[in-house]
């Protein structure tokens, strides 16, 4: 577990259009029984959504999904079950959605 890990997304409400939740939380702060996430979505179901650097396209798994950066959302640390792998290395892309969501630039 870690920053940037890529879990699969548990719900039964939400995970057919996301399939998958990225960790963005520090881990700094792993002792907090909760994760700050982000969720994927499948990139061919969302075409028009604006704002590209708010939510950019990732690759996992060589796959292309949304990072739904405006859905950030904290969940139990029991929630997240199945680790699949990280995206640590698109943390520049990551970190600029954050920055433009917390902080508008």
């Amino acid at each position: 577990m870690g920053q940037y890990s890529v879990y699969r997304n548990e719900s039964r409400h939400t995970n057919e259009i996301y399939p998958l939740l990225v960790e963005v939380q520090a881990e700094l702060l792993n002792d907090l029984k909760t994760r700050a996430v982000i969720p994927l979505a499948k990139s061919d179901e969302l075409t028009d959504f604006p704002l590209m650097y708010l939510t950019p396209s990732v690759t996992f798994a060589g796959e292309t999904y949304v990072l739904m950066t405006p859905l950030l959302a904290g969940v139990a640390l029991s929630e997240l079950r199945s680790q699949l792998g990280s995206i640590a290395d698109q943390e520049r892309v990551i970190m600029t959605a954050l920055s433009l969501l917390l902080q508008g630039f």
